[in-house]
């Protein structure tokens, strides 16, 4: 071998050693894929519990909804050619079969993610498990601010606006437009009802001694109309209904016929005008008031949008006979588009540290069924992803949105 030859092949060399590092580190150059449980060349799998069944059953079309989502992804090619595995258990809204299955979804099915779970005590009964095992817990779908707290629970996050958020927006409108109103509070008896309770007081601040009545409700009691009785000769003249699907229409039904008509706030979890201002009866809800941060179908303001048709081409093809105009139908539409934004960031890293990650760094992302104004964004210190709403009036058929976006708490 020549000298010259040496000095060559040891150029060659050297050149083939930083092509090597720039094709794993730059970026639009073939990186090596890396996988966790959960997760290959073909499949991503995904954890989720929901209530099919229980108090809470009509939120069952929510993953009903994202399952819809994810067969679509499928069809269109999936992520980068992997399928989405989508398993979804009942719970029934049932913090001890919370625990069951949420451990099936980690110990046995293995899934790479939890997405979606509903509810604040189900939530609550797994979310120190899942952190211990460090498995993602993305876009929960609850309101609790400890969803959020990222430095009790790194692996978890948020998706809608919290509650203290919500309804802190609840208590200024009241303490500005009705300062010398009378206020009865109806709530359930779990973290999801002292959570909106905290922060309307919050939002009251100094009006908060205008509550005169505060009532809460079991989740497992068949009515609340013994509640709403007492409410009513509390002698308030402001009602607000921070109960869930179920009771929040059973609450609209009775106060009609016990004859209160308060000024009535609903909570934004109860705004679904088929699941529950319909059971209500239509003419009983007018003028009910509520907060929101995502597009309602029927608002003529969308009529010509493109994410309005795109949602409404999914509806059709892929949940023939739902109702579209279904609030929990639009929620879960735009939490399943959320995920597979996160996914696409991964790319060819679908570790779970790489999940979260993502989830840590979205900026500015917009969603078919979000409020033009409203976007999604993350931060490692900041995983409440959606923190603004606008307030909007029931007029006996549609909600009619009125003022501006509201930031319900500074973005952390």
């Amino acid at each position: 071998m020549t000298r010259a030859f040496e000095i060559a092949y040891a150029r060659l060399g050297i050149a083939l050693m930083v092509f090597s590092e720039l094709a794993i580190s730059t970026p639009g150059i073939a990186q090596e894929k890396r996988y966790d449980t959960g997760a290959s060349d073909t499949v991503i799998k995904i954890g989720n519990t929901a209530p099919y069944s229980g108090p809470l059953s009509s939120n069952g079309v929510i993953a009903r909804t994202e399952a819809a989502y994810f067969k679509m992804i499928n069809d269109q090619g999936g992520i980068s050619g992997r399928k989405i595995e989508f398993i979804s258990y009942d719970d029934a809204y049932s913090p001890p079969k919370t625990v069951e299955q949420t451990r099936k979804l980690i110990e046995g099915d293995e899934v790479l993610l939890l997405f979606n779970q509903l509810g604040t005590p189900t939530t609550m009964s797994v979310i120190k498990y899942v952190n211990a095992r460090k498995v993602p817990q993305l876009f929960i779908a609850a309101g609790a601010t400890v969803v959020g707290d990222h430095k009790t629970y790194p692996w978890s996050m948020g998706f809608q606006p919290s509650y203290q958020s919500e309804t802190r927006i609840y208590g200024k409108y009241l303490r500005d437009n009705y300062p010398n109103g009378k206020i009865a509070v109806l709530s359930s008896n779990d973290d999801f009802g002292r959570d909106n309770v905290r922060g309307l007081k919050d939002g009251l601040g100094d009006a908060a001694g205008n509550i005169v009545a505060e009532v809460t409700y079991e989740t497992s009691a068949p009515t609340i109309d013994s509640e709403l009785v007492k409410l009513k000769f509390s002698g308030a003249n402001i009602f607000v209904n921070f109960a869930s699907a179920k009771f929040a229409a059973q609450a609209i039904k009775k106060a009609a016929e016990i004859d209160w008509k308060p000024v009535h706030i609903l909570h934004g979890n109860s705004q679904s005008i088929s699941a529950v201002l319909s059971p209500a009866g239509l003419e009983n809800a007018r003028d009910i008031i509520t907060a929101s941060y995502i597009k309602d179908p029927a608002d003529a303001a969308w009529k010509d949008d493109p994410g309005l048709k795109r949602f409404s081409d999914f509806i059709a093809r892929y949940l023939p006979g739902e109702d579209k105009r279904n609030f929990y139908v639009v929620y879960a539409y735009n939490a399943a588009q959320a995920l597979i934004a996160v996914l696409e960031q991964c790319r060819d890293d679908l570790t779970r540290d790489n999940v979260l990650k993502q989830a840590e760094a979205l900026k500015q992302v917009h969603l078919d069924m979000l409020l033009p104004e409203i976007a999604l964004n993350t931060s490692p210190t900041d995983h409440y992803p959606i923190e603004q709403m606008q307030l909007q009036k029931f007029d006996g058929r549609n909600w009619v949105r009125f003022g501006p976006t509201i930031e319900g708490a500074p973005r952390k």
